[in-house]
């Protein structure tokens, strides 16, 4: 009764809340219980149904997808190979495997306008680590910020990413495996 009534909310209503009962509860009435009990609520948003991408960022993959062999397999949103993991690739290109090579297969993350390095570092680290790829080709926006960042960040992302964008433009033009990850500019 008491919590109810600190936060404007009924004593039967609070009740419903506790034993998850109550429909339709709103943020608003959980986080001023939440709050009346010394608790912080925290909201997260994950990705789930169909994918709504802003054109700069489909643009984006589009010109990636362009540049690479005809021969190679190209995927878009490719769902983390783990039950329940709400990750996925932006991208993913795949080699067949043949005599002379294995199969492969690149996890593509783009990125039209980065902020934060060491953010986009650990989602790209755990993804790799968790994601069942190869290599990792980071796609970057050819704009006059993404460029400055990239100056800015290399030195931390360099022991992560040893190839040179025009490097791995050049093997994925041709079919082949980077035989490591990339960052490119496009």
């Amino acid at each position: 009764m008491q919590v109810g009534r600190s936060c404007g909310l009924s004593g039967s209503y609070v009740s419903l809340v506790e034993r998850a009962k109550a429909d339709g509860v709103s943020v608003v009435h959980l986080a001023r219980l939440a709050s009346v009990v010394g608790l912080d609520l925290t909201v997260r948003a994950y990705p789930g149904g169909a994918v709504l991408r802003d054109a700069g960022h489909r643009a984006l993959l589009e010109r990636l997808h362009a540049a690479i062999s005809p021969t190679l397999g190209w995927r878009t949103e490719v769902p983390l190979p783990n039950p329940g993991d709400q990750r996925a690739w932006d991208a993913m290109i795949l080699g067949k495997a043949s005599i002379d090579h294995p199969a492969f297969r690149i996890g593509v993350e783009a990125e039209t306008r980065p902020r934060d390095a060491q953010a986009l570092q650990r989602r790209i680290a755990l993804k790799r680590r968790d994601g069942g790829v190869d290599h990792v080709l980071l796609l970057l926006a050819a704009t006059r910020g993404n460029r400055a960042f990239l100056r800015e960040t290399v030195a931390a992302f360099a022991p992560d990413f040893l190839l040179t964008g025009r490097d791995a433009i050049t093997a994925l033009s041709a079919g082949r495996d980077l035989g490591g990850s990339a960052i490119v500019v496009m």
